[in-house]
């Protein structure tokens, strides 16, 4: 037992940052510059949005609950909104597996323990000089 204890903790320790995430875009593509993945903005609801928008694509990220965190999840979304153009998130949901779960997935090696969330990639326009 203690040896599949630390081949798991080894196998964690490289997949520390195995978080992806998938984007399907939206609507009509608008070639936009790349934005460095530091510089999206997280917003928790489309009403923090200060001005116009456009929803660039939806984002899904996925990542063992055992070796990733709520951080790592987001900062994947934000690379590949960033990646897209987008220069802010919009945050839906984080769904976390089941503790039941994620005991079977650490001692028994039973798949499904993963974490996921959602948002959404949007392109703040500027403000409008007056």
């Amino acid at each position: 037992m203690l040896k599949r204890f630390a081949i798991l903790a080894a196998a964690g320790i490289l997949c520390a940052a195995c978080v992806s995430t998938e984007a399907v875009q939206i609507g009509t593509v608008v070639k936009r510059p790349l934005v460095p993945w530091k510089n999206v903005v997280v917003y928790r609801t489309a009403d923090q949005v200060p001005g116009q928008y456009e929803e660039i694509a939806l984002l899904v990220a996925t990542g063992d609950a055992l070796w990733t965190n709520e951080s790592q999840m987001w900062d994947s979304m934000k690379k590949k909104a960033g990646a897209m153009g987008a220069n802010a998130i919009i945050l839906d949901a984080t769904s976390e597996p089941s503790a039941g779960a994620k005991v079977a997935a650490a001692f028994l090696g039973v798949a499904g323990a993963d974490r996921k969330g959602k948002a959404i990639a949007i392109y703040i326009f500027p403000p409008e000089k007056k």
